[in-house]
């Protein structure tokens, strides 16, 4: 078999670290905490970061400030928050790629290793921006009659506690550490490895 139809096979089944890791890591340090709060966003769930029960624990601390709840298992299965559908489609998606990639390295034609990056790198992008979406809502539509309010001195207006998508930022006496997970990493050794067999693989006369 060709070496680019292999890197293309390998790359598709990369994918699979997806379903092993998580994608984003979101870590919180504060003063009254000894070690830090950690929050793991795998393509199907939340986890704890760092310490047992991490999830719970910033899900309450978050009450105090009026922030929805977090889309945990154990808030779905009381019903304190709707199901989070993207916990439910982005593995579907997940599939399909995978799919593909061992499709298009079967078939081996340059055309389809670039549609596979093309598409791989859309929903990269969609993912962001949702991901993006939903920490806004998350930090910016706060309840009112939360326990704990910061406003803004000059206006009254009640302050956002939007999480960084990426990097740092202070949140109250939380610093704030948002970053790519393990996942990420498969996912980008996957878009590497068919970019060299686009460029290893010969081309098509038409």
């Amino acid at each position: 078999m060709r070496k680019d139809k292999i890197l293309v096979i390998i790359g598709g089944l990369l994918l699979l670290g997806v379903f092993a890791y998580p994608l984003w890591k979101i870590t919180l340090v504060a003063p009254q905490y000894p070690e830090p709060l950690g929050l793991n966003i795998h393509i199907n769930k939340l986890s704890d970061g760092v310490q047992f029960n991490d999830v719970n624990n910033i899900d309450l601390l978050n009450h105090y400030v009026g922030m929805h709840h977090l889309p945990s298992e154990d808030n779905v299965a009381k019903g304190v928050i709707e199901p989070f559908h993207e916990f439910t489609y982005m593995p579907i998606i997940v599939g399909i790629m995978i799919a593909l990639g061992i499709l298009f390295g079967v078939l081996g034609k340059r055309k389809l290793y670039l549609l596979w990056i093309g598409l791989i790198s859309i929903l990269g992008t969609l993912g962001m921006y949702d991901f993006y979406s939903w920490l806004q809502k998350y930090g910016g539509e706060l309840d009112p009659n939360a326990i704990l309010k910061m406003t803004d001195p000059n206006t009254g207006e009640v302050l956002a506690y939007n999480p960084p998508i990426f990097g740092y930022k202070q949140l109250l006496n939380f610093e704030v550490y948002s970053y790519p997970a393990g996942a990420v990493y498969f996912i980008v050794g996957a878009v590497i490895l068919i970019a060299l067999a686009w460029l290893l693989a010969p081309k098509q006369k038409n």
